[in-house]
Order: structure tokens, then C-alpha cells, then sequence
């Protein structure tokens, strides 16, 4: 008779383990129903634990979300603030924060769902409004150094700042349910408005220099393609003008010299 296999036993998680393991599992729950829609004992019981594990760890579902905003808060920060810094230009510096955020978006749509939403009192700093205060503040230094360099009145770099930050939050979050186009392409037309202004929008806008570089030639060309056509156009017109003036001189001039009328009164002196 054989003796049975011995059972397979689970290997008990360290502190650290299981501590991530509830900050994984709360991170999900919480983009989908909320703090107040969420309870310890889902938790506990999505993890596999009894509620005490819960309160060991965090206090409670406050104290966890407090930690699952304030890690999505730094990374997200950390992602925009490098991408600020990276760019040579101040147009590449704005594709790339703008770029960072909808990567971010689209790879973390779980903890950018929890940021937008209305974070509890108890989480300090980790609210949307704050990141987007704290995003502001590196970009209005950015905008500061350009009015400078421009001569501009430097005063109102902080409302262009703000300008800006909502803009490309705004357009996030819109994106991240709406997910089309792709985010290459939300990027570039971000920085279209943000770069070029409604009046001098780029019919294709593109993240790539060259692209860019190739789309201004083409436009050019087809500028001066159109102002050529224009100015034959004109030419034509003026030739015609001319020919028709002529027309009218040698009709006049082909005309009989027509006899003077006679006065009526000068008619009945002579009777």
C-alpha cells in the first residue's frame, strides 16, 4: 500500500510580503469602489487574512489608502518632474511631461483612478490637487526663466502655469477612459495648442522633430504654390480689365460725331 504524498504547505509571507501584498490588492479595490465604497473585511478577504492582519499593518482601510495615494502621488511626480528636467527645448520639455502623464495613465490606470478621485483628509499632500499644485510650481519656474529670456513680464508665469498643468490633466483624464487616440498622438495635440495657439495650429502635429521639420516644408510649399496661383490669378484678371477698357475706347472712337442740339430758346429767338 502506498503512503499518500504529504501535503504542500503554503509558504507563510514575511511582514514586508504581506504588507505589499495588502497595498496590491487595496490599490485595486480602491480604483474601483473608493475609500468609503471599500471595507476592511473585503480586504481581509481578498488577501486571504482575518481583519486583525489589517489593523496590524495600516490601522485600518484609512491608513492603507493614505499609503496606496501617497505611492502613486510620488511616482507620478517623480515620472513629470524628470520628464521637465530631461527635455533640451521648452517645446520637448512639454512633449515629454505630457507624454509621461498618459504613459503613466495607461500603466497605472488603477492608481491615477484613485489620484483623480476626492482623497480623505487623513492622506495630507496625496491629493490630486496637490500633485497638480506641485507640477505647476516646476513648470512656472520653467515659464519664469522663458518670459525672462523673451523679455516678457515675468509675473504672470504662475497663471500660464496653471494654464498649462490643467490642460494636460484635464485631457488626462479624459483619456483615460476614452483610451483613442493613442498616446502619442493625445501628446502631440496637446503640445499643438499648448505650443502653437488656436491661430497657428499644425494640421498634423507629430512628437517627431523630423516629421515636423517635413510637414513646415510641405505647408511652405503649398503656401507659395498658392500665393503663385493667386498672383496668375490677379495678372489675369488685370489683362482683362485692360482688354475690356480698350474695347470701350475703340467703340467710342468708331462712333458717327453726333450734331450739336439746338438750344429751344435760340430756335424761337430766330422765328
Amino acid at each position: 500500500m502506498t503512503e499518500p504524498a504529504p501535503r504542500s504547505r503554503r509558504k507563510r509571507m514575511t511582514g514586508k510580503e504581506r504588507r505589499e501584498q495588502l497595498l496590491g490588492i487595496g490599490r485595486t479595490l480602491f480604483a474601483e469602489r473608493g475609500l468609503e465604497g471599500t471595507s476592511v473585511e473585503e480586504i481581509a478577504a481578498a488577501a486571504g487574512v482575518s481583519k486583525p492582519v489589517v489593523y496590524e499593518h495600516f490601522g485600518g482601510k484609512e491608513g492603507l489608502y493614505a499609503v496606496v495615494v501617497d505611492r502613486e502621488f510620488e511616482r507620478l511626480l517623480g515620472l513629470i518632474t524628470e520628464a521637465l528636467m530631461a527635455g533640451s527645448h521648452y517645446r520637448q520639455k512639454l512633449e515629454k511631461a505630457a507624454l509621461a502623464l498618459l504613459q503613466y495613465i495607461e500603466e497605472s490606470s488603477d492608481g491615477f483612478r484613485i489620484l483623480v478621485r476626492d482623497s480623505h483628509g487623513g492622506t495630507g499632500t496625496g491629493s490630486f490637487a496637490s500633485l497638480l499644485s506641485e507640477i505647476a510650481s516646476h513648470v512656472e519656474h520653467l515659464l519664469a526663466r522663458e518670459f525672462d529670456r523673451h523679455g516678457y513680464d515675468d509675473k504672470h508665469a504662475p497663471m500660464y502655469a496653471q494654464m498649462l498643468v490643467g490642460m494636460v490633466a484635464l485631457t488626462g483624464q479624459w483619456w483615460l477612459d476614452a483610451r483613442k487616440p493613442k498616446r502619442e498622438e493625445v501628446a502631440a495635440h496637446v503640445v499643438n495648442l499648448a505650443w502653437n495657439g488656436l491661430s497657428g495650429l499644425e494640421q498634423r502635429p507629430t512628437l517627431d522633430p523630423k516629421r515636423r521639420r517635413k510637414e513646415r516644408e510641405r505647408l511652405k510649399r503649398l503656401r507659395e504654390k498658392e500665393a503663385a496661383r493667386q498672383e496668375k490669378a490677379a495678372a489675369r484678371a488685370e489683362k482683362a480689365q485692360r482688354k475690356a477698357r480698350r474695347g470701350d475706347l475703340e467703340e467710342q472712337a468708331a462712333e458717327p460725331a453726333r450734331p450739336p442740339e439746338e438750344d429751344p430758346q435760340d430756335v424761337a429767338e430766330e422765328r
